[in-house]
């Protein structure tokens, strides 16, 4: 399945929730299907932090989009009869405006000097792209993880250009946890002698080990145990297929290959923002830190979907929202799945995952 890829140019540009104002900004988007004639099946789909507007299909170099298992003809997620929108996050490094852009008023390259985002700035932005399409609502909004953040933040801010939201190993809001390993994350990019404290780009060096070492703790977080000791256990990493001499146990190597590929195509500087983006999220804390406060004008119904082996944002993350929407009188309903994967199950269909996503877009 092929998409249809088109970098949209926001002129007009957009003031952020800091206070600072981007004069113009570009969004990189994929689609896949058909926007029928009354332009009612439009469905937003919101990466995680990492990811990029190659949410499915093949790229040229031949690698799978992000939810390939969930988006597609006679898939969770229909091409054959939703028009999907799949754009990168602003700030992100994949397309999208984001501190690898140069900024206009400057003529160089934004860096550390691009502004803070938040989950409401990419929900803002992907309003402004909905009214570009000239679609009046999202059949559904919904994502994994960042991606489920912002889901949650479509049906509180423009409940009326929502009709379903699918909020997917998500929380409202980070715990101290996991803002304390992104922390350690941002740190060892920051303590990377080529970060230049963010002006990387203008020294003309990478702070790559950083990146590296920054994903290799990142990516431990979003598997489970039971996966690792199943894929991994103890065993010896072959000597001839190392990707470091250093590397002595199969498990250090995967997250050798695993931190290396990333820091090949993502920005440092991304990194910090989209993880700042993540620990600052939390909706309620403009409602008294109520949560079921700030859902009260939710008209959306709630798809809440939490893995039993995610430890990243484990289901009582999914099972808080679930109650401010019950205690909200909201439409909800919150499905509990073993996965394999950990944090990363949402990325993985099964046979009860596809169901319910494809019963809740049918509701």
């Amino acid at each position: 399945m092929k998409s249809q890829r088109e970098l949209h140019t926001f002129s007009s540009g957009i003031i952020l929730e800091t206070g600072e104002a981007l004069s113009s900004f570009d969004l990189m988007v994929d689609t896949y299907g058909e926007l029928n004639n009354d332009k009612s099946n439009a469905i937003l789909v919101c990466h995680a932090f990492s990811g990029s507007h190659h949410a499915a299909g093949s790229s040229d170099d031949g690698k799978s989009g992000w939810w390939d298992e969930l988006i597609g003809p006679n898939k969770a997620i229909d091409t054959n009869k939703f028009f999907v929108v799949s754009p990168n996050n602003l700030g992100s490094c994949f397309g999208s405006t984001g501190p690898i852009s140069i900024c206009p008023e400057t003529g160089e390259v934004y860096g550390k000097a691009f502004p803070a985002i938040s989950v409401l700035d990419w929900v803002n932005s992907q309003e402004m792209l909905l009214s570009k399409l000239g679609i009046n609502s999202w059949a559904c909004v919904l994502g994994g993880s960042l991606g489920g953040m912002q889901a949650l933040q479509w049906a509180i801010t423009f409940p009326d250009k929502i009709q379903r939201a699918g909020i997917i190993a998500a929380a409202a809001k980070a715990s101290s946890q996991n803002i304390a390993l992104n922390e350690v994350s941002r740190e060892s990019i920051r303590k990377d002698v080529n970060f230049h404290e963010g002006d990387y780009l203008k020294n003309d060096t990478f702070p790559k080990s950083g990146l590296k070492a920054a994903r290799m703790l990142a990516h431990i977080t979003y598997l489970s145990e039971e996966n690792m000791n199943k894929r991994f256990g103890r065993k010896i990493q072959d000597v001839e297929s190392r990707v470091d001499d250093l590397v002595d146990y199969e498990v250090e190597n995967y997250l050798q290959y695993k931190g290396e590929k990333f820091s090949q195509v993502f920005d440092a500087n991304t990194y910090i923002l989209m993880t700042r983006a993540m620990d600052d999220f939390d909706p309620a804390k403009k409602f008294d830190n109520e949560l079921k406060d700030a859902l009260k004008k939710v008209t959306a119904k709630l798809l809440i979907v939490g893995f039993k082996s995610d430890w990243l944002f484990p289901p009582e993350r999914g099972k808080e929202i679930q109650l401010a929407a019950m205690q909200s009188g909201i439409s909800s309903s919150y499905l509990e799945l073993e996965g394999q994967q950990g944090h990363d199950s949402f990325l993985f269909g099964n046979e009860r995952y596809q169901k319910n996503i494809e019963a809740f877009l049918r509701s």
